[in-house]
């Protein structure tokens, strides 16, 4: 979903950002990508109900190791190496399992979870638009919660954000929001 050459390189944008603008404009440029992926699970599934499960796997897997990729995105991103690699160093964690992934990087970055709604709403809307006989009712995992309040604030932010997208699309479609739990 993330690691076809366009696709990275804008995630690796998003990653490296220092500022929520920088960010959201990187996230604007994966949006497009989201959403079409997830039309094409709604399509594949004919109107049957599909989970999809938010961002989740620590973000230093998403960031180069190899000289001349992590120079590219110096260069993209108009940083030093030294800086680009003190990014990805600060991303390596020692417990990656229990670490800044899913609900928690949501918290940390709730840009990305409105992106992923936006993305999987839209999907939703314009899919059900071109098949009027199935009924397209997404349903949202955030992951890796273990925390009552953290998921509240995220499940805020997906909730506001999937409302706007419906009420933007004229739409009465409905969704629902869930979690994977884990306790350490």
């Amino acid at each position: 979903m993330f690691f076809e050459e366009d696709r990275i390189a804008a995630f690796r944008e998003m990653i490296c950002s220092d500022t929520v603008e920088e960010r959201e404009a990187a996230l604007d440029k994966i949006l497009p990508y989201q959403q079409s992926d997830f039309e094409k699970l709604y399509e594949a599934l004919e109107g049957c109900p599909v989970t999809i499960r938010f961002l989740d796997p620590p973000l230093h897997e998403f960031v180069p190791t190899e000289e001349a990729d992590i120079k590219k995105l110096a260069d993209a991103q108009g940083k030093t190496v030294e800086q680009i690699k003190a990014i990805i160093a600060s991303l390596h964690e020692f417990n990656p399992m229990m670490g800044h992934r899913g609900l928690r990087l949501a918290v940390t970055y709730p840009e990305i979870a409105k992106m992923q709604t936006k993305a999987v709403i839209r999907a939703a809307i314009n899919v059900q638009k071109a098949h009027p006989d199935w009924t397209v009712a997404p349903e949202i995992m955030i992951p890796l919660s273990c925390d009552a309040k953290e998921l509240k604030y995220v499940k805020d932010i997906v909730v506001e954000t999937a409302d706007a997208e419906i009420a933007a699309a004229g739409s009465d479609m409905k969704y629902e929001v869930g979690t994977m739990i884990e306790i350490p």
